[in-house]
């Protein structure tokens, strides 16, 4: 293989990767202004290999190959070990099942998982990309990062459920509620039933650089439970960024 083509493999990792819906062959093809029987004889040889995947309906999507390899990445950073602890406390301390969210480039996905007692039953990928308008940790790294945020605003905004947000103006709405409340919440946006939250996690210079996030069975997301959620995810993260270096105290989420 040339090492144009190598690149140009490359290229379609990350255009299926950050788009985070499967693509038609036509749709790769306007994308990256690719002759057809170049980038068709390149799929099929990364179909074969696993690093991308040929659904039903002839679309095309990172495969479990790719998806390994970068959660591989994900696991060497020094934020998921750190994290594990004060995740596996939360997790303990609520019931409900909890996420580490990070950012990594032009995506937004989970690096670790601790179930609760409550499990919720979703099938959700560590490593998977996460959408920037419908789940909370999607939802607040965005409102946290204008790159993200005008990625997202100027794409295409799937609906995966009847409340998730479709439209721009509304989105941005949105992004500005979550920095004037410090937390992200997905009502039923992602997953029918399921209500999420994510907390920040700040850096050294204390720019958002990941998330606590926290998925609830709906009947469980009263506003009793949702305080208490808050307030132990919050204690969680800055237990976090205590690890990492940055001495922030739980108010500093509250702004």
């Amino acid at each position: 293989m040339s090492p144009d083509r190598y690149l140009r493999t490359f290229d379609i990792l990350k255009l299926l990767a950050e788009r985070g819906t499967p693509l038609r062959l036509t749709e790769i093809k306007q994308a990256l202004d690719l002759p057809v029987s170049s980038l068709h004889n390149m799929l099929q040889t990364m179909v074969t290999a696993e690093v991308v995947i040929l659904d039903d309906d002839l679309r095309y999507a990172v495969g479990p190959r790719a998806v390994s390899l970068a959660l591989r990445t994900v696991q060497s950073l020094d934020v998921r070990t750190l994290a594990r602890r004060p995740l596996q406390e939360l997790a303990r301390e609520i019931g409900d099942d909890v996420y580490l969210g990070v950012r990594i480039g032009q995506r937004v996905l989970y690096a670790d998982r601790v179930l609760g007692t409550q499990r919720v039953s979703l099938d959700i990928r560590l490593g998977q990309p996460l959408m920037l308008h419908a789940t909370a940790t999607g939802k607040l790294l965005a409102a946290h990062d204008p790159q993200l945020s005008a990625k997202a605003l100027a794409g295409k905004l799937p609906k995966s459920t009847p409340h998730t947000i479709t439209n721009p103006q509304q989105l941005q709405k949105e992004y500005d509620h979550i920095l004037a409340q410090g937390f992200a919440k997905s009502d039923q946006e992602s997953y029918e039933g399921v209500v999420g939250y994510a907390v920040p996690i700040r850096g050294g210079t204390q720019k958002v650089e990941a998330a606590v996030h926290v998925s609830v069975l709906a009947g469980r997301a009263t506003k009793a439970h949702e305080r208490a959620l808050l307030a132990a995810a919050r204690t969680c993260a800055a237990q976090i960024e205590k690890l990492l270096g940055n001495e922030v105290s739980v108010a500093a989420f509250e702004r």
